[in-house]
């Protein structure tokens, strides 16, 4: 599998994967961070029109650096598909994922997580004005993928509204603007990204469901150090506010 690799803001090379992961002391020697982030899902990880990857999770990677090197350029992002940020991690391509991924118990089996630095969770976007709250969606069409742990919440939270499956974010969207369903359940984190892209989109402001989301890293004794210093700079961030700040400036909703 071949990985494409965003050096500091937006050259890429793409290389064969080699196996770097390694511990903190390890991590200092060779002089940079190696990271998979998302640099499609707006506002977590994305592109610019210029190519250069922004967004929440990217500053994560980029403070971190500066807490390990003093620099916030000694970062090299490995963009990353969904179904390949595990992967990566357990071939030891990349030191740390930050990308989207929540904390699951079976993930934890295969993985350490680091403290919490999103709660993410359902969230329920709309075209219509006169839907302000989720509970307007009682008995009204809602979309959901299909086989999406989102179903699960909208039967426990909105057990009246008929459910209509749908098999991508565009047919979501498609059933949106053709007024065929009042509302899209997703998760929060994506459905921002739509109301930051596309006019007319209203994001509901009460979550269904919360999910926490983290930094992945290898499991074992190993890495203990590399763990202890990224729950550290996390409750470091937190305290000094620098955390939520990022999480408003990113437009993401807040509890």
């Amino acid at each position: 599998m071949l990985i494409t690799i965003a050096i500091g803001w937006g050259v890429q090379v793409s290389v064969p994967p080699v196996s770097v992961a390694a511990d903190l002391q390890e991590i200092r020697q060779r002089g940079y961070l190696m990271v998979a982030v998302k640099d499609n899902l707006r506002p977590l990880g994305f592109r610019t029109d210029g190519g250069e990857l922004e967004g929440l999770e990217i500053d994560l990677a980029h403070r971190l650096a500066e807490s390990l090197f003093g620099r916030s350029d000694a970062v090299r992002f490995y963009p990353v598909r969904n179904q390949d940020r595990l992967t990566v991690l357990l071939d030891e391509d990349v030191d740390i994922v930050i990308a989207r991924m929540t904390m699951t118990e079976s993930r934890s089996r295969t993985v350490d997580f680091s403290l919490p630095y999103y709660l993410d969770g359902t969230a329920l976007i709309t075209r219509d004005p006169a839907i302000g709250r989720w509970v307007d969606l009682q008995s009204r069409s809602v979309a959901v993928l299909r086989n999406s742990s989102t179903i699960a919440v909208l039967r426990s939270r909105l057990p009246a509204s008929q459910l209509v499956e749908v098999m991508s974010y565009q047919e979501a969207r498609e059933q949106l603007e053709q007024g065929l369903v009042s509302a899209f359940a997703a998760d929060s984190s994506v459905l921002t990204g739509w109301v930051q892209e596309l006019p007319g989109y209203a994001l509901l402001p009460t979550r269904l469901s919360g999910e926490p989301l983290a930094i992945a890293m290898p499991r074992g004794t190993r890495y203990g150090s590399l763990r202890q210093h990224i729950n550290r700079a996390i409750d470091q961030w937190r305290e000094q506010g620098w955390l939520q700040e990022r999480v408003r400036y990113w437009g993401l909703p807040q509890d």
